[in-house]
């Protein structure tokens, strides 16, 4: 595809950011200067599928014309936004586990976004906004808050184990 068709593409996927997670999000997502160090994967039909950056899978774009976060994509949104938004902040007692990519449960949510609902995607953190994971919130933000039991979300992609920053990708299940 054209330089100019990826483009437009990157430009169509900011305003469906923005949407999703609220203005800002789609030049904190794919940034104007970096566009040209963006890859997008097509279907073969032609319909931008995941969104590559160096580093990593920022997001994939689903067939409902939605996004679901990549580690990279969590982390951008996490530096562009303003807390809570879509965050989980989770207590110290989760860091090894949802690192690892196991699920965050609601008895360890300490804070989290109001606005969030069932099958929002959201940025699992710690006090300090260090992303510990990336998932789909499997309850409101309210039914977090008050559960002492059951998932709070489902995590898609843990930050791995290495403490200096680097971390690295791990696939949770």
């Amino acid at each position: 595809m054209s330089d100019t068709g990826n483009q437009e593409t990157i430009a169509d996927l900011r305003t469906i950011a923005d949407y999703q997670f609220g203005a800002g999000a789609g030049e904190a997502l794919f940034p104007p200067d970096a566009s040209g160090a963006l890859t997008v994967h097509r279907s073969t039909g032609g319909r931008p599928r995941q969104i590559v950056a160096a580093n990593g899978r920022i997001v994939s774009f689903g067939t409902d014309g939605r996004f679901t976060l990549g580690l990279v994509g969590g982390r951008r949104l996490v530096d562009a936004l303003d807390a809570p938004a879509y965050r989980v902040v989770v207590g110290e007692e989760s860091d090894p586990f949802v690192r690892d990519g196991k699920n965050a449960f609601a008895k360890f949510v300490r804070e989290v976004d109001p606005a969030v609902r069932p099958g929002d995607e959201v940025a699992v953190v710690l006090g300090d906004d260090t992303v510990l994971a990336v998932g789909r919130a499997e309850l409101s933000a309210d039914a977090m808050a008050d559960f002492e039991t059951g998932m709070a979300v489902h995590v898609r992609e843990g930050a791995g184990a290495d403490e200096d920053g680097t971390e690295q990708a791990n696939d949770g299940d």
